[in-house]
């Protein structure tokens, strides 16, 4: 099992990654429903950061494959392969 600083360190790099590359992303990871606490204090432990990595990886992954099908069909449009 991954420790809280391992967590921590993916999750800063996927949101540099995200930041850098797809800035048109960024602004909804600030939207996202795991990082809305729902108690007056939330614990942060483990399992919520492994929760949160994952839904970054997740919304990283299915943006990518969307822009890359969208580039495909826009060269195949315009007559390429």
């Amino acid at each position: 099992m991954e420790t809280e600083q391992e967590l921590n360190a993916k999750i800063l790099k996927i949101t540099m990654v995200i930041r850098d590359n797809y800035p048109e992303l960024h602004q909804y990871l600030n939207e996202m429903p795991v990082t809305i606490p729902v108690d007056q204090n939330p614990e942060i432990n483990v399992q919520h950061l492994k929760k949160y990595y994952d839904s970054l990886v997740a919304i990283f992954r299915n943006y990518v494959a969307e822009h890359q099908l969208n580039y495909i069909n826009q060269r195949n449009a315009e007559g390429h392969l």
